[in-house]
This record gives structure tokens, sequence and C-alpha cells, in this order.
């Protein structure tokens, strides 16, 4: 009896799961840093299961991808990517491993920076923006808000165009990231309100776009992988004193050696702050609330 009330169980069971809906699969998609899981997975919610290719800790200029990563990469109906240097040598690669991979460009439309080449240079913003290729724009346009929106954007289109049963649930998860994203704008304005034209000092110029959208000004010790030489070091060293700059911001990715180098000749400290922490949007407010403390 127990025997027959088992099998009729399991029946029941079996007919259930049969009547059910059939769910797809997750979208799968791949992402270049971990900022850019933010930005999808806020979108995608459930329907897509994101893959990193440069963990949390790796530095995006020097990067190398995994064996198994490759191999994981070959399931990827998206591949998401921001300009960072790795993308450059392995983007071939990636898409000789999975042709029918579709590669986003998430900064297309944005309104790029170039990258310094010079620290005697004036502190405007290049002109040439749209060139991909040139091997000078700054990568780090997740950090600005604005731009973010833009990014948004274009990853919601992928998103759509790959899935396009989900564009409802796409869309309205884009309209509350952007209302989060606008309030993260709101926020930074009113901790940075009275800072415009302020200076501060980084050892690796991320913060550039950051700065761009609050008016600050981003003074690197390090330019495209260099550190100064003499001169410019002490050229530096100057300008801080003279600025009262006694905060100098690194990054986890990089060694702080140098850093703290600048920082002790300036009598100041080294403080961390990431570009690429996945949690954008606390991660920023974060880094307004240091930079404020900085410019105190």
């Amino acid at each position: 009896m127990n025997t027959m009330k088992q099998f009729a169980l399991i029946l029941c069971t079996v007919l259930v799961l049969l009547a059910s809906p059939c769910h797809a699969a997750p979208l799968s998609v791949t992402v270049s840093i971990t900022p850019l899981k933010y930005f999808t997975g806020q979108i995608g919610g459930d329907r897509v299961e994101v893959s990193i290719m440069v963990p949390a800790g790796a530095n995006p200029a020097t990067y190398e991808p995994r064996p198994r990563q490759m191999v994981a990469l070959t399931k990827a109906k998206l591949f998401i990517a921001i300009g960072v240097p790795f993308e450059q040598a392995w983007l071939p690669r990636m898409r000789a491993a999975n042709p029918h991979m579709q590669v986003v460009k998430a900064r297309a439309g944005c309104k790029l920076m170039q990258m310094k080449s010079h620290h005697h240079e004036n502190h405007g913003h290049g002109k040439d923006e749209h060139n991909d290729h040139g091997g000078h724009l700054d990568p780090h346009v997740w950090l600005s808000p604005t731009e973010a929106k833009t990014m948004a954007s274009t990853i919601l289109s992928a998103l759509v165009q790959a899935d396009p049963e989900g564009s409802q649930e796409y869309h309205k998860n884009y309209k509350r990231l952007l209302v989060k994203i606008e309030t993260l704008d709101k926020d930074i304005r009113q901790l940075l309100a009275g800072k415009e034209g302020t200076r501060f000092l980084v050892y690796h110029p991320s913060w550039g776009y950051f700065a761009r959208d609050y008016g600050l000004v981003q003074i690197p010790v390090e330019l495209e992988g260099k550190n100064p030489g003499p001169r410019e070091l002490a050229h530096l060293i100057k300008m801080a004193k003279e600025n009262k700059i006694k905060v100098i911001f690194a990054q986890p990715q990089f060694s702080e050696k140098s850093a703290r180098i600048v920082a002790n000749d300036i009598g100041g400290k080294v403080v961390l702050v990431d570009p690429l922490a996945e949690d954008w949007a606390n991660n920023l407010r974060r880094v307004a609330r240091s930079i404020k403390e900085a410019l105190r």
C-alpha cells in the first residue's frame, strides 16, 4: 500500500512538472570587468547569467584569461566590452573561440576623453573622442554617472536584441536603474558642492570622467603605465605642496609602494579607492566621501 501511494505521488509530481511551462535557460553574458556586471545584472535581472572575465583584484591592463574562462566563453551569447587594454589583445581570440557571440561596446555613444601623455600638458581634454584604435582613449568611462546612463542604454539594447521575449522586463529594470543613477548623481553633487576646480592627486589616472562630471581636476602621478621622471616628480610634489594636497589616491590593483613614496614627500597619506568595485553605486558614494574628506 505504501509502495502504491509512493508511486502515485511520484506520478502526480511528474504530471505537474510536464504540465508546467518550460523556463528558458538564462541568457549567458560575459563582461570584461566587474562594474559591467552591476549594470548588466541590474537590467537583466533573473533572465541573465553574468560571468566576469577580469576577476576582482586583477589588473585589466595586463590580465590574461584562464583556459577555463575561454572554454566557458564558448557558451556566451554576448560579450560586453569597455575598452580596457586586455580586450585589445584578447578580443580576436575570443571571437575565434565563439564566432556566434555578439560583442557589445558598452561605451558606444559616450563622450570619451583622451589619456594625458605628459605630466606638463594642459589639463584640458583631448579632441579625438571616437578613435577606438588610437590607444590613448581613457577607458574608465563607467566612473561617470552621466556616461553610465548612456552605457545602460547600450546594454539594454543588446539584451533586448538577444532576448526579445524579455524586452518588457529589461525596460522595467532599466528605468529602475536610471532612477538609481540619477539619485547617486544628486548625492555626489551634494557631497562635492563648492569643490569645483579643486585638484586631487591620484597615482593611476582612473578618475578623469568622475572629475569631469563634478568639476574637479585629477592630477595623476603615473601616466600610460609609466612613472614620472625626477623632474616631473619634483614638479608634482611642488604642486601638491602649493595646493596643500595631503592625500594621494591609489587603487588595489597596483602596487602602493610608489604612491607611498610620493605621500611621504608631501607629508600626506595614501587612501585606497577601487575603480573596479562590483557594487558600483555604493562604491562611487564612498569615493566621493573620500575625496570630500581629502579636499578639506
